[in-house]
């Protein structure tokens, strides 16, 4: 009588841990996703930041580069025209930003650092840890008695 007892218990508990582990599993599937909807949700806002500055940066970039030509022909200084320069390089990495490949050249250059300069990636004083962790909060805590 106990035996089959305890063959039922031991399938419960089996049956248990299946179950827990499943819900585990699916619970760090669910944060996965999670954390990707982030990641592109904050992706798509910098991206759409980028398109609305540079409808404002162009309008200032077009009324500055008239205005600049304009007074560089009339004084005949061409002096005028060089801030043009680096305000075009603004313009265009915001264009190349909002509208062009620079975030897929900037996943590529990522996707080779991951690849071939791991050592860079490294945290000082390697991975934090639990007990890194525990450590750090007994010696701020004011409240930790240690038994």
């Amino acid at each position: 009588m106990g035996f089959i007892f305890s063959k039922s218990m031991n399938e419960n508990m089996k049956n248990q841990q299946e179950f827990m582990l499943m819900n585990a599993r699916l619970q760090l599937e669910r944060q996965l996703i999670m954390q990707n909807e982030m990641r592109e949700r904050q992706m798509a806002i910098q991206i759409a930041w980028s398109r609305e500055f540079l409808k404002y940066f162009g309008t200032f970039f077009g009324i500055a580069a008239i205005s600049l030509t304009a007074g560089a022909i009339k004084r005949k200084k061409p002096a005028f025209l060089f801030p043009i320069v680096p305000l075009s390089f603004v313009l265009t990495y915001q264009y190349d930003l909002g509208y062009g490949t620079l975030i897929q050249r900037m996943k590529g250059e990522a996707e080779n650092i991951l690849e071939t300069e791991k050592s860079k990636l490294q945290l000082p004083k390697g991975m934090i840890t639990f007990e890194t962790l525990e450590k750090s909060r007994r010696e701020q805590s004011k409240f930790f008695i240690d038994k």
